[in-house]
């Protein structure tokens, strides 16, 4: 019986010690492999227009590998089909805290914000709680931060809800909110900055005011990471090291691409 314990029992551990090198193995040392959506403008899109398909080209030139993607539609599976399945080794914007993934250290912080018509009587609204903006259509995702502050604002009745959750290949929700602005069928339009920044940029009637002075509710502003498997301690560690040395050239590719950047607390516009 020990002689079959002891047997038993190094079975065991050569089992695991191979399950732990298979976990270590998963990620590739000669491509720099990307899990993304193939449609979530502006943020990744499958003929590399993104901003994060550009931060993933940085990377892919800093490491000197090429880079290619896993596709999958963001929200329900999109990691278990991906990044779990062990056909990817990283998404390139994970908002911080997650439990399906790994966080990296944080390598940029936005926040929610208005998006108007610059010749609007809401232009000069900064806050959602400013009695200015009740009795006027305004445009949100639903479920997202912003709606909550929203609703106990009152402003239930004037809100214009859109799903979070959605193909994006087929529909786009989020350009419908701005066209709806930009067109006067909404007033305004209260979005993630990362979202709406990079489609209004060029925009000469537009404009984006940042949700930098609420008190109460749901925060407007959040930590944005890479996401890697939970094993991958030494990869997170390659990536957090390349994120410090490189912190720079990713600043100015995040604001060339329109993303408007707040400090770590939310409180200050970064320029």
């Amino acid at each position: 019986m020990r002689q079959i314990f002891t047997t038993a029992l190094t079975l065991w551990l050569s089992l695991s010690g191979l399950a732990t090198a298979q976990v270590a193995d998963l990620r590739s040392t000669t491509q720099f492999r990307v899990c993304a959506d193939p449609a979530n403008a502006p943020m990744s899109v499958k003929d590399g227009s993104g901003f994060e398909n550009k931060l993933a080209d940085l990377f892919g030139k800093i490491m000197d590998r090429p880079v290619t993607y896993t596709w999958f539609p963001s929200g329900m599976g999109f990691i278990a089909k991906t990044l779990r399945a062990g056909t990817c080794d990283v998404v390139m914007g994970y908002a911080q805290g997650d439990e399906l993934v790994q966080n990296t250290n944080h390598y940029y912080t936005s926040v929610y914000g208005i998006v108007t018509r610059k010749d609007n009587e809401l232009a000069a609204v900064d806050h959602l709680t400013d009695p200015a903006l009740k009795d006027h259509p305004i445009g949100v995702v639903a479920g997202t931060p912003p709606a909550t502050i929203m609703a106990q604002a009152g402003l239930a009745k004037d809100m214009k809800g859109t799903d979070l959750m959605v193909d994006r290949r087929v529909m786009d929700p989020i350009g419908d909110l701005l066209t709806d602005v930009s067109d006067g069928a909404l007033d305004a339009a209260v979005l993630w900055g990362p979202v709406a920044g990079p489609r209004i940029k060029d925009d000469p009637d537009l404009q984006f005011t940042p949700l930098l002075k609420e008190t109460s509710g749901p925060k407007m502003f959040y930590r944005i990471t890479m996401g890697v498997r939970p094993e991958e301690q030494e990869w997170k560690r390659e990536l957090n090291s390349l994120l410090r040395r490189h912190k720079d050239e990713i600043d100015q590719l995040l604001r060339d691409a329109g993303v408007p950047l707040v400090d770590d607390y939310g409180k200050e516009l970064l320029q």
